[in-house]
Formats: C-alpha cells, structure tokens, sequence
C-alpha cells in the first residue's frame, strides 16, 4: 500500500476518534486535569495501533521507521494535556477552553504541525542510520566529515567569520533605517531622521561592501589551500596501500577518486560552504530585526522554515545516489581511456582504433543515461523546492496583513518587516536550492574518504634498521596465493637459501612461480603459511625505507618515468653526486649511448621510457639499482634484450659478485646460468631440482629436459640461418 494513503487514513483516524473520546469523557468526567490525561492515554493508544498497522502494510522512508513513528505519535498524544497542565498553573480558564477545544480543527492541525516541525528539527539535528545497514556508523561521507577538512585553517576562518558578521549585520540593517525613513514621511517632524537615515545607509552601504570583499578573498584562498591539502591526503593515502588494492581496484578508479571526484567535491563544498555561512549569519541577523518587530510572525515564519526542509530531504536522497553512480560511470570511461592509451602499440598493431573508439563511446552513452536522470531529479528538486518557497511566501504575506489590519505593528515597522520577510524567503530559497548540492558533494567524497581511511592489509611497520646486513634470505615452507585467485596455489611448501656472496639461479617454464618469489621477496605480498627470514628475522619486521635501500630489482620489462636519464638513475634518492651515477652508468654498458646523446644524461627518457630502446632501458634500470649498493640484487631476465657483447660485459661486471652481494637470478637464457653458484628448479610453484650446472646436467631431470630444449632450438636456428 502507499505510504502516503496510509499516513493520510492514520490521520483521519486520530481525528474521528478525538471527537468521539472528548464527547465519551466529558459526559462522565467532570472539568479538570484527570481527563485531559485519560483522553491523552486514549489517543496514544489508538495512535500505536494505528501506527503498527501502517508501518506492517506499507514501505515507510528511512527517516520514519517504527521507533521514529512511535516517538511521533507519543509527542503528538502529550503536546495538548502538557500544554493545558501548564497554562493550569497560570490561567485555569485558558486551560478549560483547550480542554473543551480538542475538537477544532485549528488546534488539530496546529498539533501536526508543531510535532512535524520538532521532528524535522530532530532529525536534521540527529540523522537516523537506521534503514542504511550497508553504510558504516558516522558515514565517512557526512557534511560533518567535510567539514573536518577545514580543521587546519581555524585561524582563518575565524577571521573570514569576523568580516561575514560585520558584512551581514551591515546588509540587514539597512530595512531598519528604510522603516525609519517610512515614519518620517508619513510624520514629517523631524527632518534630521531623514538626513541621518540616509547618512547612516551610505556609510553602511560602503562598510558592508569592504568587509564583503576581505572575507571573499580570504575564504576563497583558504579553500583553495583546502583543495591542494586534501588531494595531496588523497594521493598519500592511496599510495600508502598494499599492493592487493592496486590489483583488485581499477587505475581509471583511483584516477578518477584523486582528480575528478576530489575536484568536484572541493568545488561544491566551496561554493556551498560559502552559501551556507552567508545565508545562515543572515537568518540570524533576520530573526533577530524580525523578532523585535513581531514576535507572532517571525514565530510563524520559523515554523513553516522547519516544515517544508522535508522537501529536500526527500528529493536530496535520491539525487546524492545518482551523483555517485554518475561519478562510478566517469570512472569506468577513464579507465577505458587509460587503457587504450597506455596500450597504443598493441592497439595500432591490431588496427583496432575503431573498436575502442566504440567502446569509450559506448561507456560514454551510460553515462549520458544516468546524467540525463541527473539532470531530471535534479529540475524536480527545484520545481519542489520552489513550491515550498512559494508557499512559506504566500503564508507569511497572508499572516502579516492580519496583523496590520489588527494594528499591532506600525506603518515604518511593516515596511521593515516585510523588507524583512521577502530576505527571509530568499534565503530559505537559497538554502533549499543548496541542500540537493550539499548532497552531491557527499556522494562525490563518499569513495574519496574511504580512500583515505582504508587501512592497508599488509603493514610495513618493521623497525629493524641493522648497521650491518649479510644477505643471508630463507623461504621456509612457503605457501602463497594470489588474492585474485585464492584456490590456486602459485606456491606450496617452497623452502630454499640465498647465501650472501653467492649467484643463485632460478629456472623453470612459465608460470613456475619464478616472480611470485621476486614479489615476495620485495614485500608486495605475504605468504599464507610458512615464513621468509632476512638474516633470521621475519622479512616484514625491517623497516621498509631501510629495506628497500638493501634490495634492488631488475625486471625484464623496466619501466622507466618521463624525466632525465640522470633523475631515472637515481629515482628514490637525492642529491646523488653526478660521479656515482657515471660510475654505475659505466658498470651497467649505459655510459656510451647516453654519452652519444645531444643533453647526455640531461637526456628525457619520454613516457615510461619510450624514447629509448629496449636495451638501453634495460641498461638504465640495471644502474639504478647499482646506485643503492643493494645487499641483494634482484636480477629477473635483465638481459633479455641486450646484445650478446653487451650482455658479456654486464655478467663480468655484476655476475662476478665483485661486492658480495647476494645474487639471485632468473633467466631464460641457458648460458648465463653456468655462472651461477647454485641453481635452484622450480615447476608448479615447487622446487624440483636444486645443484649445480653439471650436477643437474647428470640427472638428467627437468634442468636437463629445459637445456636441451634450449639447445636444439639455438641448433636448429643456425642451420636455418646456414641454409
């Protein structure tokens, strides 16, 4: 059943059965207290009654579930016997006339409206989470939160909110002197009230617009500064996060939290927070010029402000949750923009231009879709909004001319109050128009704030900071699986040695496993079961700065960022002494060719190192990691794209361990391996085999299988090439 209809019965109801109790009592109750309190207890009875049988046949809104429809019908049941109890300690006759005046549909009506009034006040006050179980208590995306944001720049705002009274109560002061001006006319005694009237508006009149102009500037820079603080939280807090978020959460996601959703939630939080002080320190300023004139009709004025705020609680709801879907579809058509782009090579090869044009196109029409029922609710929250103003207008026009004909306020004094009025009105207008923006901007920060609360799975917390490391690293019984794919084991029960001093290689066909160990050995994940010890100690009771200065990578795919060769080298430190980054330039084989370069190494690398080649990128990166002198180097298949000269230059150079690092290396390449110390096999996420190059030559298992495989193909090369 509608809600609506059912809401509407329940009334109908509690008023056909005040009549009927108010003739029951009095025909055998004499006049007093006792049946106030019985009629009372009456009513709330068939009120909860009345109640529970809506709140079971109808879908009532969230704000109104039971326990909200019980306090309403207790409130409603208690306002008229507490009223007559009171005004039976002053005026006993005022309280029989209530009593015998239950029926009117005057004091009918003005009960609703006062309990729908302190009901409204409770809950803009006091938000139910009631009928939001999905949502966290103290949502992250509340105005309140927004507003923590500003904790840092009080000072300011204590300022800003000095020039905003001082502006204001200029501003409102002047309906005052234009009713003093009214009086003077109608009276014509004192021609000084006019001249002083006019002197005291002009100097007004500048003052408030000086103190306007300081408290815009000030505000204005100080939200900039919030913007540029909160996007930098942003940033920080995504990049504090494990490495699983960044697998399991889209880039096109997060580009969109740090950039788009930030901005939008800034620049409405600015313009609205800005609206909100001006026109609140204005209601304020209003209600007190108004009180002192008519106390009746600003009480009236009030009132009616609290009633109509449900119209933008309702149409706000349903705009903020098509606010955030819009913001969700932005960021499903970056990331297919981020896609395309990074992947462009792949996309010109396959000539499929085309068809990522049509599916950026096709992200684009959903959010076309949902913008459209944006933009619908939205002109449906105005058109509402506007209704009410309307009516709060029209109400309080008919309620003053009432009291002018009754006399009780003066020509000059009418005037200011309904110079008064038609500001009020305004200003509820503007208050109103901004609640469904002030909505939107909680649906923008809702994912930017649990971006910057979530706390990272993985903590880095160690704080082991030894002045001397060995290198000594041990996987003991090993167990791991990719968040992704938790019911496949990419390693079980793994245990083997890296001994400092030592090159030990790592072989195996794909998807053996070999990177699952390179990350975890660089603490991008932890293993399920079993441990890892760095010179005996858990792996993630180091301090991270401090161990990822002690370990180094060299990946088969370096990636390298859009600045100098100079800054790529020495990416993550600072204030590197040029000779250093030459002098690992020159034990990686990078020196020559940047050296042949125009800048040299003032040379831009381009986007992700496009500018270069494979090889040279490869060179890069391999001196980046001599730089930081690791105890462990990390070398996984960092020749696959040099030349064989090139490559001999690199293995004498860094295989041949002059600084006793610990070495492990991952290779493809069959030859490089016979350098190695120790050489460990792995297939399925186990080690098969482990010895030395001979060793597993002799056994003829799995390392011989892959050996001759390598060899029959390196055979079968260079008789092609022959013929």
């Amino acid at each position: 059943m509608n809600p609506l209809w059912s809401l509407s019965g329940l009334v109908i109801m509690d008023f056909l059965s005040i009549h009927l109790l108010s003739s029951l009592l009095t025909s055998f109750f004499p006049l007093g207290l006792l049946p106030v309190w019985l009629m009372s207890l009456a009513r709330f009875t068939v009120l909860i009654l009345g109640a529970r049988a809506v709140s079971q046949s109808s879908k009532l809104p969230s704000w109104l579930q039971r326990d909200a429809l019980f306090i309403f019908c207790a409130v409603l049941s208690l306002l008229v016997p507490s009223c007559v109890t009171f005004t039976d300690l002053f005026s006993p006759q005022t309280s029989a006339e209530i009593l015998y005046s239950w029926g009117r549909t005057d004091l009918f009506l003005s009960s609703y409206l006062l309990t729908t009034a302190s009901g409204v006040i409770w809950y803009q006050l006091f938000p139910s989470s009631e009928g939001d179980e999905d949502k966290s208590e103290g949502s992250s995306g509340s105005v309140w939160r927004l507003i923590t944001l500003l904790k840092s720049y009080v000072g300011r705002f204590l300022i800003v909110a000095v020039f905003l009274v001082l502006s204001s109560w200029g501003e409102m002061a002047l309906p005052s002197y234009t009713g003093r001006m009214t009086d003077w006319i109608q009276t014509k005694e004192d021609p000084s009230v006019f001249w002083n009237a006019i002197t005291m508006m002009s100097i007004i009149t500048l003052s408030s617009a000086l103190t306007e102009f300081f408290c815009d500037c000030i505000y204005n820079i100080t939200m900039s500064l919030v913007h540029t603080q909160t996007q930098g939280k942003v940033l920080r807090a995504v990049l504090r996060q494990d490495v699983t978020f960044f697998d399991t959460v889209s880039t096109g996601d997060i580009t969109s939290r740090v950039t788009s959703d930030i901005t939008a939630m800034s620049e409405s939080l600015s313009s609205d927070l800005s609206l909100l002080m001006w026109y609140l320190m204005r209601l304020i300023f209003l209600v007190t010029y108004m009180l002192s004139l008519s106390m009746k009709l600003t009480l009236f004025t009030v009132l009616c402000l609290f009633v109509i705020t449900l119209v933008p609680q309702l149409s706000g709801s349903f705009y903020q949750n098509l606010a955030r879907r819009v913001q969700e579809s932005l960021s499903k058509v970056n990331q297919v923009a981020l896609e395309t782009f990074s992947n462009m090579k792949t996309v010109r090869s396959f000539a499929n231009e085309e068809g990522e044009c049509l599916r950026y196109e096709a992200r684009l029409q959903d959010t076309y879709q949902l913008n459209k029922k944006e933009s619908l609710a939205y002109a449906f929250s105005t058109m509402a909004n506007s209704f009410s103003g309307l009516a709060l207008k029209v109400g309080i026009l008919y309620f003053g001319g009432k009291l002018v004909t009754k006399g009780e306020v003066s020509g000059g004094e009418l005037v200011s109050f309904v110079m008064y009025e038609l500001q009020f009105t305004s200003a509820v207008e503007v208050l109103l128009r901004m609640y469904p923006d002030v909505r939107k901007a909680v649906g923008s920060s809702e994912k930017v704030f649990e971006y910057m609360d979530r706390t990272p799975q993985m903590t880095t917390v160690g704080n082991l900071r030894p002045q001397n490391l060995n290198g000594h690293v041990q996987f003991r019984n090993v167990t791991f699986s990719y968040p992704k794919r938790p019911d496949q084991p990419a390693l079980q029960d793994v245990s083997f040695e890296l001994r400092p001093g030592q090159v030990t290689a790592l072989v195996g066909p794909c998807d053996a496993g070999k990177s699952t160990v390179v990350q975890l050995l660089l603490r991008f994940y932890e293993p399920q079961n079993g441990e890892i010890l760095l010179d005996g100690e858990p792996l993630f009771e180091y301090d991270n700065m401090y161990y990822c200065k002690k370990v180094s990578v060299v990946s088969q795919e370096p990636v390298l960022t859009a600045r100098s060769l100079k800054d790529n080298i020495s990416y993550g430190l600072q204030e590197v002494p040029f000779d250093s980054v030459k002098k690992v330039a020159e034990a990686a084989s990078a020196d020559d060719f940047i050296s042949e370069k125009e800048d040299g190494y003032d040379t831009g690398a381009g986007e992700k190192g496009g500018l270069l080649s494979g090889g040279q990128r490869q060179r890069i990166v391999l001196a980046r990691a001599l730089l930081r002198n690791p105890k462990i180097l990390i070398l996984d298949d960092a020749t696959s794209s040099l030349d064989s000269k090139t490559e001999l230059k690199i293995q004498n150079a860094v295989l041949n361990n002059p600084d006793r690092r610990t070495i492990l290396l991952i290779s493809h390449r069959m030859h490089i391996l016979e350098k190695a110390d120790h050489i460990l096999v792995m297939e399925g996420g186990q080690i098969k085999e482990s010895g030395k190059h001979q060793q597993l030559l002799d056994k003829k298992g799995s390392y011989w299988k892959l050996w001759e495989k390598q060899h029959s193909a390196f055979q079968k090369g260079n008789g092609e090439q022959a013929s």
